[in-house]
């Protein structure tokens, strides 16, 4: 049924918030360097095109990193391109264009640097050290986006133990009392523990302790994941580059309601809807958290629990933004992801979506090309959705053999399950018994032999109607 829940919202977040993070949503600075405590940010942003690297890919990360800048509610005064024959060790860039950065962001008014590739705990340290400004990178603004949107008890622990990770190695320049010791007790001829082992230390066991409390969300997960499987209806997982339009596709197909945007990361949660098909058959559909480009290893590894789900469904649908002139990329970095998490041998249906918002066809003559067997819809204005629902039909079906059954009136027992797997087309009561056309999933094939008047092959009579096409 349109619209029905299979997931649980649990918003209880864990007490140790990351104190990083929330000073810099609410624009206080904890670094003792850069803007004053309090002060409000503005952002200069630093793109990079490496050797070999085309100008207008890094000026379209650029963008992104705007995009997502954007979505803290920070100012942006200024950005750069900066091109780099190689890495410099202590600042990325070398020393000259570093000043050359600083003085140019304090030209506009910033006060924090904000740089699209990932920094070492040294290169922070230093930058900030050098040129009192703050200075984070693409890696720690994703992570900030994650924790503010987060809802679910999973997917909060999950961001948790991504921030401990990556705060970790950075306390050296996190809070400024870490030269203090604590002095040695009666038993104790030291001078004691040094202020950063015992933040070091409180950190490690914050992490010891969200890793066991997320072992105990994914143990429940393993059993919910498990009764849903005794009861075989066919799932799929939505999947694709953040922002492609995959919340919009999950409401427009199931009137699922969900939250969607047009922003990066609008929801992160996973959510499970039932679609009722056009023959009458149901599939779960699940919304997964978008992908991104350079997303941080940190999250992808904490991620995995949720996108576990992906793994484990029949078949992927892969969203793809058909208006973006980036969508080739993004059709790579999704399938990029797929593979380091166990996915990419699943089938995958790619649909492209937003044709709405093209000027022309020629994105959809050129994407065609690429991807032949691709579907093409609109999920705003509804374009194209019949025909997707006809080919996700076909792929739940896949495997599931089509029979007429005559039940007897004492194995009422069987057709109940068969109505639980959703396996029922019709039914028809005689005096014999129960007359059922059935589409049977592979666990109930050879119970429901014995009940068999004729049966198909699901698979053979789509082939037929393909080529009656």
């Amino acid at each position: 049924m349109k619209g029905d829940k299979s997931n649980c919202n649990n918003r209880d977040k864990p007490d140790d918030e990351d104190k990083g993070a929330a000073s810099r949503r609410s624009g206080k600075n904890t670094r003792g360097g850069g803007a004053g405590e309090g002060e409000a940010q503005t952002a200069f942003l630093v793109g990079l095109q490496r050797h070999g690297q085309e100008p207008a890919e890094a000026a379209a990360l650029l963008g992104e990193l705007r995009e997502l800048v954007a979505n803290l509610a920070v100012p942006i005064a200024g950005s750069v391109v900066v091109r780099l024959r190689e890495d410099s060790p202590r600042l990325l860039v070398g020393s000259g264009k570093a000043v050359e950065l600083a003085a140019e962001a304090r030209a506009v008014g910033a006060n924090l640097l904000v740089f699209d590739d990932e920094l070492s705990a040294a290169q922070q340290r230093n930058w900030e050290r050098d040129t009192g400004l703050r200075v984070i990178d693409r890696q720690e603004v994703i992570l900030d986006i994650f924790a503010a949107r987060a809802s679910t008890r999973e997917a909060v622990l999950q961001v948790r133990l991504a921030q401990l990770e990556h705060q970790l190695p950075r306390l050296k320049h996190l809070w400024s009392h870490l030269d203090r010791q604590r002095g040695g007790g009666s038993t104790q001829r030291d001078a004691g523990e040094k202020q950063i082992e015992m933040d070091q230390r409180l950190i490690r066991e914050r992490i010891a302790k969200v890793r066991a409390e997320l072992d105990d969300v994914i143990r429940r997960r393993a059993t919910q994941r498990k009764q849903r499987r005794r009861v075989p209806v066919p799932s799929a997982a939505i999947v694709g580059y953040t922002n492609a339009g995959k919340s919009s596709l999950l409401n427009a197909l199931t009137g699922a309601g969900v939250y969607a945007a047009d922003k990066l990361f609008a929801t992160l949660d996973p959510v499970t809807r039932r679609l009722t098909l056009p023959g009458g058959r149901t599939l779960l559909l699940t919304d997964t958290v978008g992908f991104v480009r350079r997303l941080p290893h940190r999250l992808v590894e904490a991620f995995k629990a949720t996108l576990e789900e992906a793994v484990r469904t029949d078949f992927l649908i892969h969203v793809v933004d058909l208006s973006s002139p980036e969508h080739e990329t993004h059709w790579r970095t999704t399938r990029e992801v797929l593979t380091e998490i166990g996915a990419a041998d699943k089938p995958i249906l790619t649909v492209f979506n937003k044709t709405d918002a093209c000027a022309d066809d020629a994105p959809k003559f050129a994407a065609r090309a690429q991807h032949p067997d691709a579907q093409f819809v609109s999920a705003k204005t509804g374009a194209g959705l019949s025909g997707l629902l006809a080919i996700l039909e076909e792929r739940a079906t896949a495997g599931r053999e089509s029979a007429s059954l005559l039940i007897p009136h004492d194995r009422h027992d069987f057709l109940g399950e068969l109505h639980t797997a959703g396996a029922v087309l019709s039914e028809r009561h005689t005096a014999e018994g129960v007359v059922v056309e059935a589409l049977l999933p592979p666990r109930l094939q050879a119970a429901a032999a014995a009940f068999a008047t004729q049966k198909k092959s699901a698979g053979k009579g789509t082939r037929r109607r393909q080529r009656a096409r």
